[in-house]
Parts: C-alpha cells; sequence; structure tokens
C-alpha cells in the first residue's frame, strides 16, 4: 500500500461515512461559535498561513464555516470550504460564506484547479490508516508546488484526555501524537513539518482561563517527567494538536 491505492471501501468509508464528526459536541448557540471559534483560530493558525491574502484557501470540513468566517475576516479573499452536511452549509452560506455541499473523497479527486492551502481539520481522526494516506495523497496533490497543508489531531499522549478522546466519539478511529503526526506527514510526501500544541484558553477577557492555563502548564511538566521516566520523548500534552507542511516539488 504506497497511500494511492484506492481504499476499498464498497459504498462508502470504511471508517465513518459523511458527514465527518458526526457526533461532533456542537455549541448549542451556533452563531455565537462564530466568535468563540473566531478566537481559537485566531490564535493557533493565522501564524501559519500565508501573508499574502490572495492565497487560494480550500477549508474540508468547514461546518458551519467558523474558519472560513475568520479567514474572510481578516482580509484573506481565495477563501472555500466544503462540508458534506446540508444543514451547516446552510448555515455558512446565510452567513454570505463561500461553503459547498461535497464529499471531501469525491472532491478532491475530481474538482479542477489547486490550492495555495488546504485545511483538513476534522478527517485524520475518523478514517482508518489505509484511507489516512489515500485521503493526504490526495490533499498533496490538489496543491500547488510548495502548498501548505494544515492538519488538526486529537492528542494521544495526554494521559487524561487521550484515550477519552478516542471512546468518546463512536466515529473516532485513531488519535495522534506529535511524533505519529510528523510521520504521517513525512511519508505522504509533505517537508518542512512543524507539530504545534493548540491552546484552547485563548478567551482572555476571562480571568478563568488564565488560572486554566496555569494548571495546564503545570499538567505538562508532570507529563513531561513522567514520560522521561518511561524512556519516551512527547513533550506536546495538550488535547489537541495540529501539524503544517510543505508540499515536497517533483525533484523531491
Amino acid at each position: 500500500m504506497t497511500g494511492m491505492e484506492k481504499p476499498e471501501t464498497g459504498a462508502g468509508l470504511t471508517a465513518s461515512i459523511e458527514p465527518f464528526d458526526s457526533f461532533w459536541e456542537a455549541p448549542e448557540n451556533v452563531e455565537k461559535g462564530f466568535d468563540s471559534f473566531g478566537k481559537f483560530y485566531r490564535n493557533n493558525y493565522l501564524k501559519h498561513l500565508p501573508k499574502n491574502r490572495d492565497a487560494k484557501i480550500l477549508v474540508i470540513s468547514c461546518g458551519y464555516g467558523y474558519f472560513v468566517h475568520l479567514l474572510k475576516k481578516v482580509g484573506y479573499t481565495g477563501v472555500s470550504g466544503i462540508d458534506s452536511d446540508p444543514d451547516k452549509v446552510r448555515i455558512a452560506t446565510e452567513k454570505g460564506l463561500n461553503c459547498t455541499v461535497e464529499s471531501a473523497f469525491a472532491f478532491l479527486e475530481n474538482s479542477p484547479g489547486f490550492y495555495d492551502v488546504v485545511i483538513a481539520e476534522q478527517e485524520i481522526n475518523h478514517l482508518t490508516k489505509e484511507e489516512i494516506l489515500f485521503f493526504m495523497n490526495l490533499c498533496r496533490m490538489k496543491l500547488v508546488e510548495g502548498g501548505t497543508l494544515l492538519v488538526h489531531s486529537l492528542n494521544g499522549a495526554n494521559p487524561i484526555t487521550g484515550s477519552e478522546a478516542l471512546a468518546q466519539n463512536f466515529d473516532h478511529y485513531n488519535t495522534f501524537t506529535e511524533y505519529s503526526l510528523r510521520q504521517v506527514l513525512e511519508h505522504t510526501g509533505f517537508g518542512e513539518v512543524s507539530v504545534f500544541p493548540l491552546n484552547l484558553y485563548v478567551f482572555y477577557n476571562n480571568p478563568l482561563n488564565y488560572v486554566a492555563l496555569l494548571a495546564d502548564r503545570i499538567n505538562t511538566l508532570i507529563f513531561r517527567i513522567n514520560f522521561i521516566l518511561y524512556g519516551k520523548h512527547n513533550r506536546i500534552f495538550t488535547k489537541k494538536i495540529a501539524a503544517v507542511g510543505k508540499k515536497k516539488n517533483a525533484a523531491g
């Protein structure tokens, strides 16, 4: 299996027929999510995206369009989103966002054009290993040379939330660590890979978030010490992690 053979999935994906993350614990107030998720994306992701506001960006599994909305708000002009859940896309389009109902695999395989950035936030936790390799290769093929892939994952290294995150949703198939997330990007043709923690405590107007952030830092230190005792080298223990990588050119 090289990663480009199409998985034997029958009528749908082995791991989870789309929509991805169908059991996602979404905010009760969808409208407020545009503000709260916007702060999360701004704090964690914007520094990893191109400075060129004309960059062509695809957000896969865009849901209600929270990330698309933030990117449009900060001045990106070439942003589009796809999601296979019509109800979520309807809300996004009502907000004036360029989002359409599409199945991720079919869209990546068959749609024309290329992107400077592909953002795949919800997918890889919901796929088998075979499907992950195929999906990542499809993302790479949709990028221009040197284009950026940004992926997000539940962090299996966190001793508190790692196993719970896998078991919490019936459609979760796996978690990653900083090491295995780097592995899969490099294996599917991405270079300059950087894995980074995702900060959940981005609501700086709420003093309790400073308390939570301090507790998180203390837990990280404790986890790190214990991992060293067992000969492990993990350094990132946030609930969620992400990675960016650049599409390698044809010469390597």
